[in-house]
């Protein structure tokens, strides 16, 4: 009887979570409604071995394990689903959006549709890394967050400051307004000829992302999820459900319900539909090596920073990949082979560590002549709405669609797996959240 039990439960969240109706299956769920407060991640469950597969079919399966999937996939198995997650390179591979070495995290959004709400989430957001890396420390998994605090730094006060100001005060963001010369007190290192104003946001951090990724993957495999090395796409239907994913070369995966987490293979998946809702531009990263001896340009001596086109933060122990510099990267002018997130370039050439050499020259001069130790390149997924995205396959009721990081999903990851799966479960129903993240048009919002 305890068998039939436990099959009759598991094909009741199958159809609950695949009609989007879980919320009575999910009690004591740790799924909130939008804006309430953060929950923080469980405390470890007895050590399960990972990697451990079984003949049963899993309730959800997530297709891409990057910041979107992998926090998704971990939130999903957290609320009693069976869920397997499906990336053809791996969690936090190289050619990953988040597969980079460090990502920011801060709220200073302001001058776009999205600001209060992001400003809203990144808070949560930062309370969450903080949360996983006190949760998790007994299983000895590396430090992701640190909090290094942000500089957004002007020659003058600007719109976007205000705005930024109108929400962090609308929000309850810490934050200070400073001048020149506090700065120069502060942080003798940054040179600030011709900066006048600087918003100082207290809480923001840094992530390894890398690393995170990895994390997250292993706990979901210690919560009972599995990984799977596959390239997966769309396999047969019935009317409007999907009955199952088609693996590479031959193997198939069915599931009640499949969550499509692709970032920047986004167009490529599926061309017709998102070709024109989503762009992947490259964004460049130069990780300058830091003076022997010299803890200045270290966490925590310094700042994440924010000028004109240009950020970074510091390095971070303790294994210092460098200081980070990020300046732009190629747009839809950097070629062909730059729209296929598979064969795309990942390197920096040599003159296009030009523009950040010169901004390291100008504004943090002790480091002119400090030697580049890697670079990194990525894509980011810019949505036409500006927004994320969340909602279903416009012809499949059991299909949903997760991305439109914009170039700032990192951060929100821990936040996003939560809600997003709360939207697949039916415990997420705020009308205008659901609303603010429909698959955009193939128009772009001039308000982002």
């Amino acid at each position: 009887m305890a068998e039939e039990a436990k099959g009759l439960n598991r094909r009741r969240f199958v159809k609950a979570a695949a009609t989007g109706v879980g919320a009575a299956l999910v009690a004591g769920g740790r799924h909130r409604a939008a804006g309430a407060e953060a929950t923080p991640a469980p405390r470890p469950r007895e050590s399960r071995a990972p990697w451990v597969r079984t003949r049963q079919a899993p309730d959800i399966a997530v297709v891409g394990a990057g910041a979107f999937g992998a926090w998704t996939a971990l939130h999903l198995q957290q609320s009693g689903a069976q869920v397997t997650l499906i990336d053809q390179y791996g969690p936090a591979n190289s050619r990953a959006t988040s597969g980079g070495e460090t990502r920011g995290v801060r709220t200073g959004y302001g001058g776009r549709s999205t600001g209060p709400l992001w400003v809203r989430w990144a808070r949560q957001a930062i309370e969450m890394w903080l949360a996983w890396d006190e949760r998790w420390q007994d299983m000895l998994l590396p430090r992701v967050f640190f909090t290094t605090s942000d500089l957004i730094m002007r020659d003058e006060w600007t719109d976007f400051m205000e705005a930024v100001r109108i929400n962090w005060d609308a929000m309850g963001v810490r934050y200070e307004v400073i001048d020149a010369d506090e700065i120069r007190r502060r942080w003798p290192v940054i040179d600030v000829t011709d900066i006048t104003v600087a918003l100082w946001e207290q809480d923001a951090g840094v992530v390894r992302a890398r690393r995170a990724i990895e994390s997250v993957a292993q706990v979901f495999q210690h919560e009972g999820g599995e990984v799977k090395i596959a390239r997966a796409a769309m396999g047969p239907a019935s009317g409007r459900q999907l009955d199952a994913l088609q693996l590479d070369p031959t193997e198939s995966l069915s599931a009640g319900t499949c969550v499509f987490a692709l970032g920047p293979w986004f167009p490529k998946a599926f061309p017709e539909l998102m070709g024109d809702k989503v762009r992947i531009p490259i964004g460049h990263v130069a990780y300058f090596r830091t003076p022997p001896g010299d803890n200045r340009y270290s966490f925590p001596n310094l700042p994440s920073y924010n000028f004109p086109g240009v950020t970074g933060w510091p390095a971070l122990g303790p294994d210092n990949r460098g200081f980070r510099v990020r300046t732009g990267g190629r747009g839809r002018g950097g070629g062909e082979a730059d729209t296929d997130p598979d064969t795309s370039r990942r390197w920096l050439q040599p003159e296009e560590l030009e523009r950040p050499r010169a901004f390291v020259t100008q504004r943090f001069p002790g480091l002119a002549e400090a030697p580049i130790s890697e670079t990194r390149s990525c894509h980011y997924e810019i949505s036409t709405s500006g927004n994320f995205f969340f909602d279903h396959h416009p012809d499949f009721d059991n299909v949903w669609f997760a991305g439109g990081g914009s170039a700032e999903g990192f951060k929100f990851g821990p936040k996003i797996g939560e809600y997003m799966a709360g939207r697949v479960l039916g415990t997420e129903t705020d009308p205008e959240l659901i609303e603010a993240f429909r698959l955009p048009a193939d128009e772009s919002d001039p308000g982002q």
